[in-house]
């Protein structure tokens, strides 16, 4: 009895799944074989392969790689502070509340600060600098994708922060381990698994950025998911843009495998 009425509520998740999963990742898969004719052919994956799409592949990664270091290197001293002040559950959400705001706004925000006689420029020059060109540069583009991906990465290293035992930074104290060597053999290796969530939250976004890459870096920073939006919207090529969100998908499934947590068995 029991089973039966569990199997009856996992229908609607079932069903979900069914539609708003398999069958979607399915119609990629089936349109990828596809010229922008109608016909049958294996021709999308072919030019994959070739050196432009293979570049375009290994720029993607480099930038998705670049964005995930920085805000890893930001997120994780950030989430340690926030464990040690008094209120942090608000300083937390301060944190997150941001990633509510819808992401064009944000983007076109940062067109203002970012432009000629941008609030930046305008420090710039303030300063005795002068102003710069820091709209359409690589810099302003993993600086606008980090500030948007790091409160994704904030928050599960923060929780696993906040599940340490405390007893454990006294242990290693009466050691005689100092703080690097508590943080390098206890506290690091105990929040891994937060570290493999934070990056997996935005390696794998980041891979598929297509509208920061039109307004922040004005199309200078071409990546999968520009190639993809490109092909459906413009050159209306349904393929070769399903063939590279097929291998996308693919690169995205990986990398879930090798960063994902691994339970550990008694010996």
């Amino acid at each position: 009895m029991r089973t039966n009425s569990r199997n009856f509520y996992l229908i609607p998740y079932v069903l979900w799944i069914a539609l708003f999963v398999v069958t979607p990742l399915l119609l990629v898969l089936y349109y990828s074989f596809f010229d922008i004719e109608g016909a049958f052919t294996l021709e999308n994956y072919r030019k994959f392969f070739t050196p432009v799409y293979l570049k375009m592949t290994l720029s993607s990664f480099w930038y998705a790689f670049l964005i995930t270091l920085f805000s890893l290197l930001i997120a994780y001293p950030t989430a340690y502070l926030l464990t040690k002040t008094k209120h942090k559950q608000l300083w937390l959400l301060l944190i997150i509340l941001p990633s509510w705001i819808n992401l064009l706004l944000k983007a076109y925000a940062f067109l203002g600060i970012f432009g000629t006689y941008g609030a930046a420029n305008s420090f710039l020059e303030a300063m005795g600098i002068g102003g710069r060109q820091i709209l359409f540069t690589d810099f302003s583009f993993i600086f606008v994708s980090v500030y948007i991906f790091l409160p994704f990465m904030i928050l599960p290293i923060f929780n696993s922060l906040d599940e340490l035992n405390p007893t454990l930074f006294d242990a290693s104290n009466d050691l005689g381990g100092s703080s690097w060597v508590t943080f390098k053999r206890v506290i690091f290796p105990l929040t891994l698994d937060g570290v493999k969530a934070g990056c997996q939250i935005v390696f794998i976004p980041a891979l598929s950025l297509f509208m920061l890459t039109r307004l922040i870096a004005g199309n200078r920073v071409i990546t999968l998911g520009t190639a993809i939006e490109q092909h459906f919207l413009v050159t209306q090529d349904w393929g070769m843009g399903s063939t590279i969100a097929v291998f996308l998908i693919i690169a995205m499934v990986l990398i879930m495998v090798l960063t994902g947590r691994r339970k550990r068995g008694i010996l």
